[in-house]
């Protein structure tokens, strides 16, 4: 079997926040999938995750994208647009036209393109409408982007119902927690062919609620608001957590 070096690359969604570890460091889907991966083979695969919170979908692309293609990936995983669609003047077009260069370059260098929708988190959002309509019209003009291409693989979370639910978020609302990142990472391990740990799909146990009313817009969105006011950014200053490989071995 052909060594796999796996690198993804994308926004807070990728990088895992929403599922932080005990010791503080954040874990996310691409790491529970890229453990996974090793597991189902039976063979140990490299990994990287250039991803950065906050990030819009162009500068994922401009400044992720090369360094990913350096290391020679045989596989590299890309998200992006969730950002994008809290702005007020998103263009939709654009946005996914970065998911057409992706694809060009990855044809260009030989690699395998995963390609994530990510999940949606409308229903509890205070613009949840605008993030629906926004998501759905992102989807389609993703998909319109690859549909002759069948070699390119799929991993679809937003049109997934069960992941909407209030189980699979963290109290941010916004991002998922781990039992949302395993069931995103068995989506991924299913598209690749291989068969992730049945309770990857499901929670056994449901997290507390979050906070609910003004504590939740006083935790939560005011932070937001004054990082959009000061054109800040949640990922200011923070360098990728696997910039080049580490080995996951199967357990």
């Amino acid at each position: 079997m052909a060594a796999v070096r796996f690198v993804a690359i994308g926004d807070s969604f990728t990088e895992g926040v929403g599922d932080e570890l005990p010791d503080g460091r954040v874990r996310g889907w691409a790491d529970i999938a890229a453990q996974g991966w090793a597991d189902a083979t039976g063979h140990p695969i490299q990994y990287a995750n250039l991803a950065i919170r906050g990030r819009l979908a162009w500068p994922i692309v401009e400044e992720q994208l090369e360094p990913a293609l350096s290391l020679r990936p045989t596989h590299l995983s890309f998200n992006g647009g969730g950002n994008d669609m809290l702005r007020p003047n998103a263009d939709i077009e654009h946005i996914a036209d970065a998911f057409s260069r992706v694809l060009r370059r990855c044809d260009e260098e030989g690699v395998r393109l995963i390609v994530l929708s990510g999940a949606n988190p409308s229903a509890r959002l205070p613009v949840g409408r605008l993030v629906q309509r926004r998501g759905d019209e992102l989807s389609a003009a993703v998909l319109r982007r690859i549909e002759d291409r069948p070699d390119v693989i799929r991993a679809l979370n937003w049109p997934d119902t069960e992941l909407s639910a209030p189980q699979y978020w963290s109290e941010d609302r916004l991002h998922m927690n781990a039992h949302g990142h395993h069931r995103v990472a068995a989506r991924v391990l299913h598209a690749l062919g291989l068969e992730p740990p049945a309770e990857w799909w499901s929670p056994s146990q449901h997290p507390p609620a979050g906070p609910e009313g003004f504590a939740y817009y006083r935790q939560f969105v005011g932070p937001w608001i004054q990082r959009r006011v000061t054109r800040t950014s949640s990922g200011d200053g923070r360098a990728p957590k696997h910039a080049t490989w580490v080995e996951r071995t199967p357990r």
